[in-house]
């Protein structure tokens, strides 16, 4: 890596938790600079726009949390074992960046103002959905799962169950309704999507 792929590096680790608490318009150049410790010319050396480093930001990020989430996930287990530790995972290991997940509030932060942010974050959403898509699809072939069950739509349930869980518990400060999704998700996969039920 050369020096300067090591300060774009070192610029993008020290913007991911500032745009993902403050979001983009909260995020202020001073705060960049502070965190970074560059002046405003030794960012933009690096990143043509704010709106650039926003991006790489939330790149980074997401990729920070796909891997917290992956965190002992047994590639043996069956699919629906693998999901139930993704949705534990989802739960139990926060976004090591801080701020929360990343799709939640750039989704929010990005929906009508920022299209680079907006691109970024959808196709980080539809890389979520269809990895856990595709576990059910892989399940349903090795006949873990019911017939007629629509991969798709568990993914979607999956990840709009957590994903609605975390705002009630960011708002509430407390992680009940994340715990009481999480026992609801585990039930559903046993009960509705199990071969074995």
């Amino acid at each position: 890596m050369t020096k300067g792929e090591q300060t774009r590096r070192k610029i993008v680790e020290a913007a991911a938790p500032i745009f993902n608490k403050q979001g983009y318009a909260g995020s202020s150049l001073n705060d960049l600079m502070e965190a970074s410790g560059l002046k405003k010319g030794g960012i933009y050396r690096h990143f043509s726009t704010k709106e650039e480093l926003a991006a790489e930001a939330f790149d980074y990020t997401w990729e920070s949390v796909w891997n917290a989430r992956l965190l002992h996930v047994d590639e043996k287990a069956t699919g629906i074992e693998k999901l139930k530790q993704l949705i534990a995972n989802f739960v139990e290991h926060r976004s090591p960046v801080a701020g929360g997940c990343p799709i939640l509030n750039t989704a929010t932060d990005a929906d009508d103002g920022n299209a680079l942010l907006r691109a970024r974050v959808t196709k980080a959403l539809r890389s979520w959905l269809s990895r856990l898509q595709v576990i059910v699809e892989q399940a349903q072939k090795r006949g873990e799962t019911r017939s007629g069950i629509d991969p798709k739509a568990v993914a979607t349930l999956i990840v709009a169950s957590l994903e609605g869980a975390l705002m009630m518990s960011r708002l509430q400060r407390n992680d009940e309704a994340l715990r009481r999704v999480q026992s609801h998700l585990n039930r559903y996969l046993e009960k509705e999507v199990s071969a074995s039920s």
